[in-house]
């Protein structure tokens, strides 16, 4: 398989779901673990983490790493919403134009997801159930992320479109009906797709031909299952610790990355273990467990990449 191997801010609690305040993992110390343990590159994480410009550039370069891509959650079923968010488009799209000014041997994709719902982020996993998109909605969800994969390419980045629990495409349907409207690619979400009620090896076989993108995840089902069963939501999900090491949980790596080898896939492989951490939390113990945690995913990964 001819692609490339990149952690994650979210893996060691850094994205925009982490409290206000809270102790966080130093870029620095991030991306050193992540180079150690033999990834070559790194998901950008909240815009700015990472730095600007030079700073980001040099940064990357000091750690032998590679910008991978980056989350852009934007509204897309609420137009007045989605032209109010279109600034933070331009945003990340100016620190992709950063990092690619360095010349990587693979440019990042602009990750784009939708915003969602409070109702939805409530009940991960049933959200055609608890909060339907109505036609009307879900017609310019389909406009609006046209349009932002367009601003994208215009950037000069290939787009993905990430489904993700507690959004308005989140179940096989959704995601069907997105892609089969929207000439955007997708990003497969292990995790996120078993939450959903996916099976990500059979997502292979669906999608195959329009995955651009992997974010791998493993998931303990008894703890995901408990979390729902309260009524918890998706921070809920994140600090539970059900994202757990590849090989501890219950989502089968070898027959998605068996699929994908056999396509040939050609991309960037993000291992995403989200955590959202403590407010109390002590950061070196935290940082020392979260790095053994991607040593032992980037090891299971070696038998393809």
């Amino acid at each position: 398989m001819n692609a490339t191997v990149a952690g994650a801010p979210v893996s060691f609690g850094v994205f925009e779901m982490t409290p206000e305040g809270a102790p966080t993992v130093a870029a620095d110390d991030l991306l050193e673990t992540l180079a150690e343990a033999g990834y070559a590159g790194v998901d950008l994480g909240p815009v700015g983490y990472l730095g600007r410009e030079r700073e980001l550039r040099s940064r990357l370069a000091r750690f032998g790493l590679e910008l991978a891509g980056g989350w852009v959650q934007l509204p897309f079923s609420d137009d007045d919403a989605f032209t109010a968010s279109l600034p933070s488009l331009r945003d990340a799209l100016r620190v992709f134009a950063d990092a690619a000014e360095a010349g990587p041997d693979r440019l990042p994709l602009p990750t784009l997801a939708d915003d969602g719902s409070a109702t939805r982020r409530a009940n991960p996993g049933r959200g055609a159930e608890t909060d339907p998109l109505a036609t009307e909605a879900w017609q310019r969800l389909i406009v609006n992320a046209g349009r932002a994969a367009e601003l994208v390419r215009e950037a000069g980045f290939e787009p993905t479109f990430h489904h993700h629990a507690g959004t308005f495409v989140e179940s096989p349907e959704e995601i069907d009906r997105f892609l089969a409207e929207v000439e955007v690619d997708l990003t497969l979400d292990t995790g996120h797709l078993f939450i959903a009620g996916g099976d990500p090896a059979e997502a292979v076989t669906r999608w195959g031909d329009r995955i651009n993108h992997l974010h791998l995840k493993d998931v303990d089902l008894p703890v995901l299952r408990r979390v729902l069963a309260a009524g918890g939501g998706m921070p809920e999900v994140w600090s539970s610790g059900a994202f757990v090491a590849f090989g501890r949980g219950d989502v089968a790596l070898a027959p998605v990355m068996e699929a994908m080898d056999a396509r040939g896939f050609d991309g960037w492989v993000i291992v995403e273990q989200d955590v959202l951490n403590a407010p109390d939390v002590a950061v070196d113990a935290f940082r020392a467990a979260r790095g053994e945690d991607q040593r032992v995913n980037r090891a299971a990964l070696r038998p393809w990449l």
